[in-house]
């Protein structure tokens, strides 16, 4: 006789949802109350990305979805495991990228009782993310989670949490015992038995039409399609214009399985285009249409600017920034931010990439070159790119920050991926790094985190596994996620960090030392993180002479592509290239 199949436990049907909303990776720091959704997943197989810090797994989970358009997914033990992850959700949260966290919790009836790790999970993370739910049932593991994929990417994205009791994860026959007395050791006294009845009964409803579950299909982003009266003004507006600018932002990569089509769109209107935050490498490394420098001014100076998912927030000076007799067709799918701070002529509450590549199927909107104006603006690129040059040749012992920037460039190939975390070398380097093709860049966005690189490395390592990701890191940025060498070492994922390490938070101590004539506080050691990088299973190397840094990028490439980890230490001196470039 064929022995009955058991019912699937709680991290069975998590995993089975996982797997149908096409979910291929599952970032996680392991916690007892979260075991069995890791098995589930590994046996179904999901690959399990065990990190060192659950923020770490979180900012994997973002980075996914930047990548695939698959929501990431990170699963955290409960109390301290969950609140470890609040920056990495704040940070999905301002960049609008939709991502799932499982976390484990207390067994229902023990809530309140000194159980371990057992917190108001729920009260501290909802000003965190944008929808969560608490499951008490396992038959409504399912449909919760469901409805989390759901609620993440519907609307204006963001990140979502589904608490799941320790006691709906496990098998059934695992968890009666943990509450009821067994037979041969059965409660004495009319208050133990009511005791075990109040529990049994619990139990039953806990676990009661497990077999009646049944599975949704796959859920997707669902925006509102460009409404054409606006796709028709904003052409017009288009067409009249004599120096229009064209800025894409983050949230035009809102669908990244588009990025083609976007690209696409973008290259059809013909319009001098800058390219921020995730939009960076839409265009590829050298396309005449991006325009890299001089950006205030080309905004002082445009009579159209078109912001396609680009807030009038402080990296727009609160929308000052664009000359005031300036026309604005600003595209935005959060109605209050596309009203925040400089009215635009013409707000367009949509999906900025399904609405470029709608205006770019309307004729009256492409077709014109102005060429003039094109000249004008590559000549300023030119100008600056120019004095980049220049300033890179200048003595800045041990190295100068520009030419080290200049090798990593030079070392990229067309396979590439960025991460970006730091503050002063990053952003050097981001003058002069040119990310080769679309969804090849990744910083964290508007909240400006220290910290994101260990985690999206990661993510990108294992989403792109054909790719080489490169990790540019300042000195104080990997002192946050460098312990995340041990996790690529671990599992054989290979990333090439290059550390631009002067010794100080230079960023901060740039203004703070004129402002306040007192370096307190901004001050680091020269420290060997190469050596850290071997301690953790990888491969380092220190470098002080600009001449040997060529060949040292060679050798990490070979040895990255061959699955293991790789950190080049670049000692580099204080350079005066972004002296003056506080932002609040």
């Amino acid at each position: 006789m064929t022995k009955p199949e058991k019912p699937p436990h709680g991290g069975d049907l998590i995993a089975e949802v996982l797997v149908r909303q096409g979910v291929r990776a599952l970032y996680t720091l392991c916690g007892g109350h979260i075991s069995p959704i890791l098995v589930a997943a590994k046996r179904r197989g999901i690959e399990i990305v065990d990190v060192r810090d659950e923020k770490n797994a979180a900012f994997a989970a973002d980075a996914t979805y930047r990548l695939t358009g698959v929501p990431g997914v990170a699963a955290v033990t409960a109390g301290p495991g969950v609140t470890n992850t609040l920056t990495a959700l704040q940070n999905a949260m301002l960049a609008q990228v939709p991502m799932v966290l499982l976390g484990g919790a207390a067994a229902t009836v023990l809530r309140g009782r000194g159980s371990l790790q057992d917190i108001d999970q729920m009260t501290a993370i909802k000003p965190f993310v944008k929808w969560a739910g608490a499951v008490t049932r396992v038959a409504d593991l399912v449909s919760t989670l469901e409805q989390a994929f759901r609620e993440a990417q519907s609307g204006v994205p963001g990140p979502v949490f589904v608490e799941c009791p320790i006691d709906l994860l496990y098998d059934e026959a695992i968890v009666r015992p943990w509450y009821l007395a067994s037979e041969e050791k059965s409660p004495k006294g009319l208050a133990a038995k009511a005791t075990n009845l109040y529990l049994g009964r619990h139990l039953d409803k806990v676990f009661a039409d497990v077999d009646k579950v049944r599975y949704g299909a796959a859920s997707h982003a669902n925006f509102t399609e460009p409404r054409w009266p606006l796709v028709e003004a904003a052409a017009r507006m288009i067409a009249g214009a004599n120096r229009p600018v064209l800025i894409v932002g983050s949230q035009a990569m809102s669908r990244p399985q588009e990025a083609d089509a976007i690209a696409a769109a973008v290259e059809r209107l013909g319009m001098p285009t800058f390219l921020a935050g995730t939009s960076r490498g839409l265009l590829g490394a050298r396309n005449p249409l991006h325009m890299r420098h001089k950006r205030r001014a080309a905004l002082k100076q445009a009579d159209l600017v078109l912001l396609a998912g680009v807030p009038c927030d402080f990296r727009m000076d609160y929308g000052r920034v664009i000359g005031k007799k300036t026309r604005i067709i600003g595209i935005n799918l959060e109605l209050s931010t596309l009203m925040r701070n400089r009215l635009p002529t013409l707000p367009v509450p949509a999906e900025p990439g399904r609405f470029l590549q709608a205006l770019a199927q309307k004729s009256s909107a492409t077709g014109r070159t102005w060429p003039v104006w094109h000249a004008k603006l590559a000549a300023n690129d030119a100008a600056r790119d120019a004095e980049i040059e220049q300033m890179a040749l200048e003595p800045c012992p041990p190295m100068n920050p520009l030419r080290v920037v200049q090798c990593v460039e030079a070392a990229l190939d067309d396979d590439a991926i960025l991460v970006a975390d730091g503050g002063d070398f990053v952003a050097t380097a981001s003058y002069v790094v040119r990310p080769r093709r679309p969804l090849s860049w990744l910083d964290p966005g508007v909240f400006g985190t220290l910290g994101v690189g260990g985690g999206m490395a990661l993510a990108a390592a294992t989403c792109r596994p054909e790719s080489l990701v490169w990790l540019l890191y300042g000195d104080g940025a990997a002192g946050f996620s460098l312990i995340e060498f041990d996790t690529f070492a671990r599992l054989g994922k290979g990333c090439i960090a290059v550390v631009g390490n002067d010794a100080g938070w230079t960023q901060i101590a740039r203004d703070q030392v004129v402002f306040l004539e007192d370096d307190v506080g901004t001050v680091l050691a020269p420290t060997a993180y190469d050596k850290v990088a071997e301690g953790l299973g990888g491969v380092g190397f220190a470098v002080s002479n600009i001449d040997d840094l060529p060949g040292v990028l060679e050798k990490a490439k070979v040895i990255a592509r061959s699955g293991r980890p790789v950190l080049v230490n670049c000692h580099i001196g204080k350079s005066d290239f972004r002296k003056g470039s506080i932002s609040m």
